[in-house]
């Protein structure tokens, strides 16, 4: 009886070890998409009065672990019933990646004017103010869900052919820690400002490492941010890039000779301007067909 209650005792320490090392694999491989994760959602928890800022974020962050329970199981199902479905929906995931990855790079080239929505309190009510906000709340969600489907399937395709527990366990703890992860660092992120006009405030404008800090961190914050939306571009580029030549047999071979980072740079490239200009004739040819 003590005996294999040790052995069991054994297997479960086994267990949770496979799951260690899975789930540090796992979470390098999604680590690119957890960077344009937290540079969209840093933007998209931007435009509030201070003291809606945290309240904002932690709608969405609920939000967002309600879309983790609606996608983890169908994830699992699918990799339990239809693992090939699993594959197809990372490919076409990784189309969407690179796709979204080379628009910012042509809005850099060549942008266009967005309208920027930021809410403001001055002449409405607190409840016009709360309407306002549960629409961008949702659009924030919306984009977390997208976000979300992606991170889930790719985090499953590095366990593919594991345990189903061992998948379970692995792709839930990596969904949860990039939930945690992603929207605490958004937190901090646009609590910068605040803080440092606080330094500043208690400064008195005397010069000193208190005004220096404070001024510094109402400076940091759109660097920060735009520095993130550049890391998260270059990473949908080389994540998408990889998930072709890892998936699709003939890309895994082809220039064998050269760095997998490069190969992913160019394959991801090469993608998402097709897809860019694919959709390009689309509205065009919809543009005339409505005209």
């Amino acid at each position: 009886m003590a005996s294999g209650f040790f052995a069991l005792l054994d297997d479960i320490a086994t267990l949770m070890d496979d799951v260690v090392v899975m789930s540090k694999i796992t979470t390098k491989k999604t680590a690119g998409i957890l960077g344009d994760d937290l540079a969209v959602n840093a933007e998209k928890a931007t435009g509030f009065v201070s003291s809606r800022e945290l309240p904002v974020i932690w709608a969405i962050t609920k939000g967002s672990f309600l879309n983790k329970l609606i996608i983890l199981p169908v994830a699992f199902l699918l990799s339990s019933f239809l693992p090939w479905a699993v594959t197809l929906i990372l490919v076409l995931g990784g189309f969407y990646l690179a796709y979204e990855g080379v628009e910012k790079i042509v809005e850099f080239f060549v942008p266009h004017q967005h309208s920027i929505e930021v809410v403001k309190t001055d002449g409405i009510s607190k409840e016009e103010v709360l309407e306002v906000e549960k629409k961008k709340i949702k659009s924030a969600i919306f984009t977390d869900f997208i976000l979300s489907i992606e991170i889930v399937i790719l985090a499953l395709g590095t366990v593919l052919g594991k345990p189903v527990l061992s998948q379970i366990l692995v792709v839930s703890f990596v969904a949860i820690l990039a939930t945690i992860g992603v929207y605490g660092i958004v937190a901090l992120i646009v609590r910068m400002d605040d803080l440092g006009f606080r330094l500043i405030k208690k400064s008195n404008d005397k010069k000193g490492i208190t005004l220096a800090i404070g001024k510094s961190l109402v400076r940091a914050l759109p660097i920060v941010i735009k520095s993130l939306s550049v890391i998260g571009t270059i990473a949908l580029i080389l994540v998408s890039g990889g998930i072709f030549t890892h998936n699709i047999q003939p890309l895994h071979h082809f220039l064998e000779f050269i760095p997998s980072f490069i190969k992913d740079a160019n394959v991801g490239l090469v993608a998402g301007f097709l897809v860019f200009l694919l959709l390009g004739i689309f509205r065009k040819i919809y543009k005339i067909i409505k005209t």
